[in-house]
């Protein structure tokens, strides 16, 4: 009998424990388009190519560079996914939100999820960070569908076939989330994000409408992971980096290459908000222990 999903993470999730020598790291941190090097803020870093680990996706867009990095942060261990893959690379939900399973499975309970994303509201700037407060899954699919899978729970009460996800983002990890931002002199705004498939970049017609039913900003990733982290119980933080205005909002057409250049305005800015948000995340957990 072949393996199954459970399996395969775990198999993944023993790959990488051994790989780490007794490192046991407390946050996770997924990095998005163009937010890459924020890696580099690491200290003491063991880095993990993706080929390394058994069953995991493959990153194949650029600015995704597809590794995983242990260290420290603010002196406290985090696993950083300098990367992720997508459906639109032809990526099924499962193997989308594998990375986000194999995190639960090494004992993490707080993940922070950064993305590049479009910016709908009006008087947002580009290279903005923007704190999630809730999302709408535009994407048609939701990474849950199938049998599900009680095993995966992080914490008792998790892992249940219909689930909670009034709170999606963690209204005590925004809390902290703005603290943090005004102590590195900036305001941390919150707003919804709306995730549609990609990989084209919406119309005006289509920004329009995400506008009427609440959406500030726009982006191709996040919420499966989102979902199922919290299916796990994972505690989920999630923050935006506004590198474009979305369609028909600019007066330059869209493209990946102004997405990664913004990014990189930014990482500096967002290696210092995370370096100060991992030990209080990491204290918060633990609080709830």
């Amino acid at each position: 009998m072949g393996s199954t999903y459970f399996d395969q993470v775990s198999e993944a999730a023993a790959h990488l424990r051994q790989a780490l020598a007794g490192r046991a790291p407390r946050i996770g941190i997924v990095l998005g388009s163009g937010l890459g090097a924020v890696a580099d803020a690491v200290q003491d870093a063991v880095a993990i190519p993706y080929g390394q680990i058994p069953n995991f996706p493959q990153s194949t867009v650029e600015g995704h560079s597809g590794r995983m990095i242990c260290g420290t942060l603010g002196g406290t261990a985090v696993m950083v996914m300098q990367g992720r893959v997508h459906a639109y690379e032809g990526y099924s939900p499962a193997e989308v939100t594998f990375p986000m399973r194999v995190l639960g499975a090494l004992g993490i309970r707080a993940v922070v999820l950064t993305n590049a994303a479009g910016g709908i509201q009006q008087g947002y700037s580009i290279g903005q960070l923007v704190a999630l407060a809730d999302h709408i899954n535009f994407m048609g699919w939701n990474p849950l569908t199938g049998p599900n899978e009680p095993r995966f729970a992080c914490i008792p009460g998790a892992g249940l076939r219909f689930f909670d996800m009034t709170e999606a983002y963690s209204q005590a990890l925004r809390v902290i989330a703005r603290q943090a931002a005004q102590e590195e002199g900036f305001s941390l705004e919150e707003g919804v994000y709306l995730a549609t498939s990609g990989p084209s970049f919406e119309t005006p017609a289509e920004i329009r409408v995400f506008r009427t039913i609440g959406a500030t900003l726009v982006g191709m990733s996040t919420v499966p992971e989102t979902i199922v982290a919290r299916h796990m119980g994972i505690e989920v933080l999630g923050i935006s980096c506004v590198t474009n205005l979305a369609a028909g909002l600019g007066a330059t057409p869209l493209s990946h290459e102004e997405v990664f250049e913004a990014g990189r305005k930014v990482e500096h800015r967002l290696a210092a908000l995370l370096t100060r948000l991992a030990p209080r995340i990491a204290a918060h957990v633990d609080g709830k222990a």
